[in-house]
């Protein structure tokens, strides 16, 4: 089969990403013809794929988004293919891969009357309506009961276009798959001394997945603990107005920002808690990385595979609203607390090697595959 990938933009740190570039490959694995349309590609060109670079040239990003979907388009009718897949919303899917949240919903909650007035919002509307209303024909691979939900709120998609997929680790993530003795070298490796507390948080997009929060978390502690901890956040994202939070608390010694690294499953067996605050999530890849890795987690009840965490009992997840103190009171116990730490670090490993965290690229290239041209 010849088989269209759309993604507006490709980096190599997204989750969305990851997810996008791991389905791609098992799709063109199996034989098929993989063919993928984007803005921008940052990283390395795999050979096996072959890559489509759509000008766009509007200042805005609904702009941009409404340009490139014309220029596929056009493309595909010129060159058609037997499937379409998305992973940004919009018109003339036949399989949409949902790692977003609801718009409708998000509007719902945090919009006001004039804000539908705008281009932003009648773009964005647009588009989702074009997947998920009902009577549409396009086949929607989800990661939560959650976005279900939402979804069917909104627009009263049918069950039968509605396909709940597993988690997808890489399995080389997992911690039995660590080198010998992975803590001290990995630690060592990034000058992380033994006696100090190794507090990690790994996201693109820093508003959303809470960085504010867990700064001011960390400037609440108290002294003797705070002074012990290293705080590594990796995300690609400007890191100057966080960087600017941490001096105004006065932690800016303990606090290091990487734009990007391919170390992350080293970071997470030095690591000693990951903390992920996010204030919108529609999953949350890195939960499921931490678990697989044997890492303790604080995160928060928006986060779509928060309950995963709650399953395993490797962390605590903060209820909404989310109250700054609930997390302040997590993060300090989870420092304070080794044997607590340890426990988590047990359970997690635990569910990692008895739940099915595993299998998302199998199973959506199966539903790719499968489903009928719409």
């Amino acid at each position: 089969m010849n088989i269209a990938f759309c993604l507006y933009k490709y980096f190599p740190y997204g989750g969305l990403q990851r997810d996008f570039m791991r389905v791609a490959q098992t799709v063109a694995a199996r034989g098929h013809h993989v063919q993928i349309f984007t803005q921008q590609w940052q990283g390395e060109r795999p050979e096996h794929l072959d890559i489509h670079l759509v000008p766009v040239t509007a200042r805005t990003n609904h702009g941009r988004n409404a340009q490139y979907c014309a220029g596929v388009r056009k493309y595909l009718a010129q060159h058609p293919v037997d499937k379409v897949v998305g992973f940004n919303k919009m018109p003339g899917l036949d399989v949409y891969y949902a790692a977003d949240v609801c718009y409708a919903e998000k509007v719902e909650r945090e919009k006001g009357f004039f804000y539908k007035l705008t281009s932003r919002y009648k773009h964005y509307a647009a588009f989702e309506k074009a997947v998920f209303q009902q009577g549409e024909k396009t086949d929607i691979l989800l990661l939560t009961e959650g976005q279900r939900h939402d979804f069917q709120k909104h627009y009263q998609t049918e069950d039968s276009r509605i396909h709940l997929l597993p988690p997808g680790i890489y399995p080389d993530r997992k911690y039995s798959n660590q080198i010998p003795d992975s803590r001290r070298i990995y630690r060592e490796k990034n000058s992380v001394g033994d006696d100090r507390l190794l507090l990690l948080q790994v996201g693109s997009d820093f508003r959303r997945k809470g960085v504010e929060r867990s700064l001011r978390a960390l400037a609440a502690l108290p002294q003797a603990i705070r002074q012990r901890v290293v705080f590594m956040i990796v995300g690609q994202d400007k890191a100057a107005k966080y960087q600017d939070i941490a001096r105004q608390l006065g932690i800016a010694d303990n606090v290091r920002f990487f734009v990007g690294r391919d170390d992350i499953s080293e970071l997470m067996a030095a690591a000693d808690v990951l903390i992920h605050p996010a204030v919108q999530e529609a999953a949350g890849i890195v939960l499921l990385e931490a678990i697989v890795a044997g890492l303790p987690v604080i995160t928060t009840e928006v986060c779509g595979y928060a309950h995963h965490i709650e399953k395993a009992q490797c962390g605590a997840v903060i209820a909404e609203p989310f109250r700054q103190e609930a997390l302040n009171h997590e993060l300090r116990r989870a420092l304070e607390d080794e044997p607590l730490r340890e426990s988590w670090v047990r359970h997690a490993r635990h569910y990692a090697d008895t739940a099915d965290l595993y299998s998302l690229a199998d199973k959506a290239a199966d539903i790719i595959l499968g489903c009928e041209h719409a």
